[in-house]
């Protein structure tokens, strides 16, 4: 047992905490000034409903005893046998409260990252239940699957150091489909959907990079090098990510903005997460100056061609982002930094690695993208999900929640 350890995956999860928050600012300054609140809340509700649902059965299930390599079982439920002990499976020098408590705040993050696909059109009742089925049925098996012992992804060989499939890549297609049956915004495609309020973007950009650096470096699960290493990588990607998304829109609008430049630190931040404890400092440059570019296409290319209403672009900066990352995980990884990577990455000479990646990108992205469906046409069989169209033009603030954010504005949305 080491204390020093101890302390820092405790602050390492304060930090990863705080990015809740961080994203609901973030989201809500892009929003439309009528729906800020139910913003805020829609990311900001889930620290009550994430960490409950965690310590009853989502820990278990995640990190429990391992079922035919997709989920745990309910031995751990309600943190039974959870306690000042190390679990040796997963992280031997701290306790297992303070490894849970960790995974907690991954958990809690993961189906916020969601709502901005979603953003201005769903019903909060909805949005509660759908948050709840996704955790139960999504997340804590891909979890599973990914980092828990036996799970079937981990099997293969493939890694994923902070959460590039369980996080990123299964909330962004998640947001894909749940934003594709929900149906389009009311004035989608006729008038310009344009943020509310940039500094609540690069506040909350500040946040989520702040938070980050426990998210990234906390999940090397001890206070050593490895999580130095990991904080140096996933600040040069947001960095590198950062200035190549201002160069982007210098070259083609010819002016930086600064929505681009809180865009492009996030998808860097993104992109690095699976790969931020095995990859060399000098490839984290390279996948953050590369993913603004991706990130960008399909904001702006793939998005306008199939005219899904991605409406904060939760695909097209954590689905693709993390598509990327997964990717370059395997061409980057080396053994010699970590050894959780059976092998080296394709740049250095192994396919092995590099083929356990896809298929694992593919086995995420195919889970997700079937489960959320299943998930959002049950719901919708049961209840309303979407706001009429009165109330879309209304605004979700009033109609959802009886509040507004501004009460002393009494000029045009």
């Amino acid at each position: 047992m080491s204390n020093g350890n101890t302390a820092y995956i405790l602050i390492s999860s304060a930090l990863v905490l705080l990015m809740t928050p961080g994203l609901a600012f973030f989201y809500s300054g892009m929003e439309r000034r009528k729906n800020a609140l139910n913003t805020l809340m829609s990311c900001f509700f889930i620290l009550g409903l994430g960490s409950v649902l965690w310590v009853a059965v989502g820990y278990s299930l995640s990190f429990g005893p391992d079922h035919g390599g997709i989920i745990g079982d309910f031995s751990k439920a309600f943190f039974n046998g959870v306690g000042f002990e190390p679990n040796g499976d997963y992280a031997g020098t701290i306790p297992e409260t303070v490894f849970a408590a960790f995974q907690m705040m991954f958990a809690i993050i993961t189906p916020a990252l969601i709502c901005g696909a979603i953003a201005g059109r769903m019903k909060f009742s909805a949005l509660f239940v759908f948050v709840t089925a996704w955790s139960l049925l999504v997340y804590y098996p891909l979890a599973h699957m990914v980092w828990g012992v036996g799970g079937l992804i981990r099997g293969l060989g493939a890694v994923d150091f902070a959460g590039g499939n369980v996080v990123h890549i299964s909330s962004g297609v998640s947001g894909l489909v749940a934003c594709i049956i929900l149906g389009k915004r009311r004035e989608y495609g006729v008038v310009s959907y344009k943020p509310h309020n940039i500094p609540f973007v690069v506040l909350g950009a500040a946040l989520l990079w702040f938070g980050w650096f426990g998210f990234n470096s906390g999940s090397a699960l001890a206070a050593d090098g490895l999580a130095a290493h990991a904080f140096m990588t996933t600040n040069t990607s947001a960095a590198a990510a950062l200035l190549s998304w201002m160069l982007i829109e210098k070259v083609l609008h010819g002016k930086p903005t600064v929505l681009g430049a809180a865009t492009g630190a996030v998808v860097g931040l993104v992109a690095i997460t699976p790969a931020a404890g095995f990859v060399p400092i000098w490839a984290a440059l390279i996948i953050g100056l590369l993913v603004s570019p991706i990130c960008y296409f399909g904001m702006t290319k793939i998005k306008g061609r199939f005219g899904y209403d991605d409406a904060l672009d939760a695909f097209g900066c954590h689905g693709l982002g993390g598509i990327w990352g997964g990717i370059a995980t395997g061409l980057f990884a080396k053994t010699s930094i970590n050894s959780g990577a059976q092998w080296n990455g394709l740049v250095f000479g192994d396919v092995r690695l590099f083929g356990a990646q896809l298929l694992s990108i593919l086995i995420t992205i195919v889970f997700a993208g079937v489960a959320t469906f299943i998930i959002v046409s049950v719901i919708k069989l049961v209840m309303p999900i979407k706001v009429s169209q009165e109330e879309e033009a209304q605004g979700l603030d009033m109609v959802e929640h009886g509040e507004v954010a501004y009460p002393s504005f009494n000029g045009l949305d």
